[in-house]
């Protein structure tokens, strides 16, 4: 009797732009990426490192995972509507499970207080993108989305941390993420505010582009939200774009 054998594959590529490029650093790079998309299969071993500091976030906060979850879903929905390449999709993918890595070492009573933080507490909560960056550089597996976790709460504008960094100056990925980060703090309960609807969510965030949000992403979100799958019939937008600006509590940072 035989029986069937199940097959996984990841794919990673690189191309050679200039005829200067090092055949054996495409190569490198090409399998880079493919460890990369196998961080997002869950059949593959590589897999467990997600799952084990998912879980750590997920004992810290139960809402964690169905955040990132629903942070995961969104951020492919976005992907595909600016059809980004696969690889940068992988890392979009990878960054929206594991953005907010750095809480982990943010106490508990901080992450969870109904009440408005107090300064000293609002500091604390502000180191987590540097947390979560040293945690990425520290794996070979995340290495390449260690830049994004740390800028994904820069503002557009400049006026956000840690770097101060502006406009596209900004990864990219960072710039969705910080997007769809803030839709759906918006739109869920947290212990310190109450959901608003989906079209107030929409409008603060438009409120807030050009300042906090990379303006042309935000509409780019906003008509897919609105009609979902619109870019994927047609030809779809060639920006760039996140940041965050003058609208959201510390909180819901």
């Amino acid at each position: 009797m035989r029986y069937p054998i199940p097959v996984s594959i990841a794919l990673g590529t690189a191309t050679k732009i200039n005829i200067s490029d090092d055949f054996k650093t495409l190569l490198r790079e090409a399998e880079d990426r493919m460890y990369r998309n196998k961080l997002l299969e869950s059949a593959s071993s590589r897999h467990a490192l997600i799952s084990s500091l998912e879980r750590s976030l997920w004992e810290i906060d139960y809402m964690t995972e169905e955040h990132a979850r629903r942070t995961q879903d969104l951020a492919r929905r976005i992907g595909w509507s600016l059809k980004i390449s696969q690889n940068l999709l992988d890392d979009l993918v990878l960054l929206a499970a594991l953005h907010d890595i750095g809480k982990i070492a943010i106490p508990k009573d901080i992450l969870t207080k109904p009440d408005d933080l107090l300064l000293e507490e609002w500091s604390i909560i502000k180191k987590h993108p540097e947390i979560g960056y040293r945690i990425a550089k520290s794996s070979p597996e995340l290495f390449p989305i260690a830049d994004a976790i740390l800028a994904y709460h820069e503002w557009w504008d400049g006026s956000g941390y840690p770097q101060g960094l502006k406009g596209e100056e900004i990864p990219l990925i960072s710039r969705i993420i910080a997007i769809i980060d803030a839709y759906d703090v918006l739109t869920h309960d947290r212990p310190y505010k109450k959901r608003v609807s989906e079209e107030t969510a929409l409008n603060e965030l438009k409120r807030c582009a050009g300042t906090q949000f990379d303006p042309e992403l935000v509409e780019i979100f906003i008509q897919e939200m609105k009609n979902p799958g619109i870019f994927m019939a047609g030809d779809a937008s060639e920006s760039r774009g996140e940041a965050r600006g003058g609208g959201l509590s510390s909180n819901d940072e």
